[in-house]
Order: C-alpha cells, then structure tokens, then sequence
C-alpha cells in the first residue's frame, strides 16, 4: 500500500485477483483501433500490476501509425464520439477517426493535489515505458498532457543511471505552453522508484523518490485520466532482440479522487 494509505482519496494496490475495471480500461486509445486491437497483455501477481508485450502481440493502429507500435497500457477513463467522427482522445494525426465507438467510462479522474506512484520497468533500446495524465477531451482544448515519468530504454544506462521525462505538452490546448525535457537521474528503473507530481494551478513540480527534480508552470487545470503504459518499437531493432519482453510493474498509484459530475461528454 502507498504510505500513509488513508489520506489519499484514491489508491490501488493491485492486491486483488484481478484488475478493477470500474476503475481501468485495459486498452490503449481504442477508439482508433478497437478494444480487441488495443488489448493489453496484463497480469496481476505478487501485488502488483504487470503490464507486458510478449513477441506475439500484434502492432497497435498497423499501418497507419508511424513508427511502427506495439503497446500494454491500462487509462482510467475512456471516450469518443461515434465511428467515423474525429472525437476522440489524444488522436496521432490530423483527420484520424473513430473506428470503435467507446462509451464514456470514468474510473479516476482527479483534479490537482499530490500524485504518486511506486514502479519498475525491464526495457531494452527498442521499448519504453511512462505515466501521464492527459485531459478528458470533453472540449478539445481540455487536451493538455502532465507527464510524470517517462522512460526509454535507450537512454538507460542499466544499473547506474536513465534520463526520465517529464513535464507539459499542450496538444490542443493554447493555455498550456511547451514545456518537456529529460532529465538523467542516478537511479535503476529495474528497481522500484516512487514517480510523483504535486499539481496547482500555478505550477507542477515532477518529484523522483520524494526529491523535487524539476518544476513546470501553468499546468492544465481541469480533470485528467491516467495513462500507465509499456511500448515497444519494432523498427528499432538491432536483428537479435526480437523475442525480448519490455514490462512496467507498478506497485501502487494514488492521488486525489475525482472530481463529482466531471468528465461528461
């Protein structure tokens, strides 16, 4: 359990048998794709969200999404509008449309406050693994992305260090301005490591095992869904890595709880 379990107002430890989908949708933005095509190899075992692409996982949106993808990913909420419209959430290109209809589900959508999770990741040069937290969508403009950590394996150096984004992408929001880098910290991402964002109006500040490691101003002030995920990149590679698995573990996430009445589409 995270520390001082009771003063959050969500937490999932992932201790149960099986994911809590009132709470996650174990898909990846399957309204481009669809929810057969976006599913996630998940696993719950030892207490802990196993997020993980075994060879045979095929590409997520083939053909159309470049770089070539395949994803694990798990959101805590999930929407579009019908097939053949551009309402949808985080589209990759202009003009994409829905090819799955997704009714509106809501598991966690929180406003502002303190966020953290506890996770590893196993990664080799052609995968990546990251949380962020990106606006509902409900209105275009309530698009904007808080990354909290995001990791690629090629910028790691095992056992001694990795660069770890972090920061704001506005995508259709004109409030929120540009601000994202990596910033290369003396940690192990195969180890567990607490990834954390403590979120105001004014200002986000990105925290790594409770140390403030850079800060952002202006977030996105509006209800946000989280994205957990594990990616890899076929076209990366190097000839022999064909049967590696990347996996994100995450030992537990919490934050505020949401917000009554938000996230109406």
């Amino acid at each position: 359990m995270p520390p001082d379990a009771p003063r959050w107002g969500f937490a999932d430890d992932f201790d149960g048998a099986a994911l809590d989908t009132d709470v996650w949708v174990p898909h990846y933005l399957p309204a481009w794709s669809s929810r057969a095509e976006s599913a996630a190899t998940v696993e719950l075992r030892d207490s802990c969200l196993h997020l993980s692409i075994p060879p045979g996982q095929g590409l997520w949106c083939a053909g159309d999404h470049r770089p070539a993808m395949r994803v694990s990913a798990v959101q805590s909420g999930n929407a579009s509008g019908p097939v053949g419209s551009t309402l949808g959430q985080q589209p990759y290109r202009e003009g994409l449309v829905v090819r799955e209809e997704q009714p509106p589900r809501w598991g966690w959508t929180p406003l502002g406050g303190r966020l953290e999770m506890r996770a590893r990741a196993v990664l080799s040069p052609r995968s990546m693994a990251a949380w962020w937290m990106v606006g509902l969508e409900d209105r275009p403009e309530r698009s904007a992305e808080i990354c909290v950590a995001e990791v690629f394996g090629d910028a790691v150096v095992p056992g001694e260090s990795a660069a770890v984004g972090m920061g704001l992408h506005p995508f259709r929001d004109p409030q929120v301005a540009e601000d994202f880098t990596a910033v290369r910290l003396p940690l192990d991402v195969a180890e567990f490591h607490t990834y954390a964002v403590d979120w105001t109006p004014e200002r986000a500040d990105f925290l790594v095992d409770g140390t403030v490691v850079r800060r952002a101003a202006r977030p996105p002030w509006y209800p946000v869904q989280m994205m957990i995920a594990v990616f890899d990149f076929p076209d990366r590679s190097t000839g022999d890595d064909a049967g590696l698995v990347p996996e994100l573990v995450v030992d537990w996430i919490a934050g505020p709880g949401s917000r009554a009445g938000e996230g109406r589409w």
